[in-house]
């Protein structure tokens, strides 16, 4: 099958902001759309709030006068699901229940033609079931749109145990004519983004568990830091915190209680409490008029050392601080001290300073540590994370804060933890990647597609495994797993795979 032809109809069940988002992109798209809700008057305020959008597109140039007309013209509002009966494709956005979508399909099947498509925009549930209760199951498949729908690209395209190829395929040009950007996938929790983003969220409220440091900090350094748009913190504040909660949870139930999908109580608790982010006024933090919102911990200017001894070579993307040090005007001088393989700098009062390698600063047997932070682009970085073991004095650690200041760094000290911030979120995102792609979720061009466009990461989570190595990786996930019992970060066979293919 090829994309459904402009003279279909599709309708869309379920007007809510997701709901109206779908329909207005297929209604842009030339297709006649019919809108349903089983909330009285509820499809009728839905056609007019997307007349509204598409007078505000013409606005904006981006449609002509006539276009909006025409569009208008194709756009009804349904009473009953009975008037559905004419659609080609029917894509429906209801709560997250799956005896709802079941119940709505169900309905369907005896409603509408045997080549209906059918399908689910879940972002949590299994397609598989929503499918199960179907005398013909293969027609359902997942249309899974992100908000908002005529602005974000994405579309996840998601095959259920029972769908068709056909179906699959036809809800995939269907998409690409739409002037999305599908991807394919098999029917697993999460999908592909809210499968393998999970961490993003997971680690950083791990840390703030930990005490690592604030939720201002942590969204800092993973923004500043590692090229993320936005912090977590301010993320989930965003999407709303019983939503983000509420997926994870979905997540971590579907994957039996994997511990690497543990939900985190210090979200629960923000949930029960009522501070579910802006639309609350108040989540991680406060969104009240007037309100100021705090900075992240920013150490205080430290003069830069004259010097530091370059031992072995940096790993991994560190490698260009050299450069960033001499470009500074610090002089960099070879290190020779005896018995050590692992790159890092020795600073003048003797501590050396090296890139995390999954075990805290105070662990090292050579007593003056400190650790930064990974960045995907030190270059482009613009803050950098710290941490010191106990041995290290206040003039060792000002001497590492000045040589990051003196790189045009801003620094943030943190808790010393395995991992730190950016390398264990990453680490951990490239895991479940690399995982994800070795079980035939996606393809690894559309995983590193789907976490560009879908959460708007800095690059694709394969392509960091690129840059970083997947020995790296995994030296770090193990070094974390056999600190830390339960499993959370125990390495993929899969990464396992990888990196000995690598070395």
């Amino acid at each position: 099958m090829t994309a459904l032809a402009t003279s279909n109809t599709v309708a869309v069940v379920g007007t809510g902001t997701m709901g109206q988002g779908i329909a207005q992109v297929a209604l842009v798209a030339g297709h006649r759309v019919r809108l349903y809700d089983t909330a009285a008057g509820r499809a009728g305020q839905a056609a007019e709030a997307i007349g509204g959008r598409l007078d505000r597109l013409v606005e904006k140039g981006r449609i002509s006068a006539d276009e909006r007309d025409a569009a208008r013209e194709r756009l009804s509002p349904a009473t009953a699901l009975a008037e559905l009966a004419d659609a080609a494709l029917v894509i429906e956005a209801i709560l997250e229940q799956l005896p709802a979508k079941q119940e709505l399909f169900t309905a369907l099947e005896d409603i509408v033609a045997m080549d209906c498509l059918l399908a689910t925009n879940t972002s949590s549930l299994s397609v598989t079931a929503v499918a199960g209760r179907l005398r013909h199951p293969g027609r359902c498949l997942g249309m899974h749109f992100f908000n908002p729908a005529p602005l974000l690209p994405l579309v996840e395209v998601v095959s259920g145990f029972a769908t068709d190829e056909s179906a699959a395929t036809a809800a995939y040009e269907t998409a690409v004519a739409w002037g999305k950007q599908p991807v394919r996938c098999t029917d697993t929790p999460g999908f592909v983004v809210n499968r393998i983003a999970r961490p993003f969220y997971a680690e950083a409220l791990r840390a703030y568990e930990e005490r690592v440091a604030d939720p201002a900090t942590i969204d800092a350094v993973l923004r500043d830091g590692a090229g993320f748009k936005m912090g977590p913190f301010e993320l989930t504040d965003l999407i709303g915190q019983d939503v983000n909660e509420a997926v994870t949870h979905s997540v971590w139930q579907a994957f039996f209680q994997d511990p690497k999908f543990t939900p985190s109580l210090a979200q629960r608790r923000l949930v029960e409490s009522g501070l579910h982010g802006r639309k609350a006024g108040r989540g991680w933090f406060d969104y009240s008029e007037g309100a100021r919102r705090p900075g992240p911990r920013t150490a205080e200017p430290c003069p830069a050392p004259g010097s530091v001894g370059l031992h072995a070579k940096l790993p991994g993307p560190a490698v260009v601080l050299r450069e960033l040090i001499e470009e500074a005007g610090i002089k960099v001088t070879r290190d020779r001290t005896p018995g050590e393989s692992e790159g890092f700098l020795r600073l003048p009062g003797g501590a050396c300073l090296g890139l995390t390698n999954g075990y805290p600063a105070t662990s090292d047997v050579h007593g003056k540590y400190i650790r930064f932070d990974l960045s995907l682009d030190y270059r482009a970085a613009t803050r950098i994370a710290l941490a010191a073991s106990e041995a290290v004095s206040e003039a060792d650690l000002a001497e590492a804060v000045g040589l990051f200041q003196a790189m045009g760094k801003q620094v943030s000290v943190i808790e010393d933890v395995p991992g730190m911030i950016v390398a264990r979120t990453v680490a951990m995102i490239i895991d479940f990647a690399v995982d994800a792609a070795a079980r035939g979720v996606a393809s690894p061009q559309d995983i590193d597609t789907a976490m560009r466009l879908g959460v708007n990461y800095p690059g694709g989570p394969l392509e960091w495994a690129e840059r970083l190595g997947a020995p790296w990786v995994w030296d770090l996930l193990d070094s974390m797993h056999h600190q830390n019992a339960g499993g959370r970060y125990a390495p993929s066979w899969a990464l396992r795979r990888r990196a000995d293919l690598e070395k």
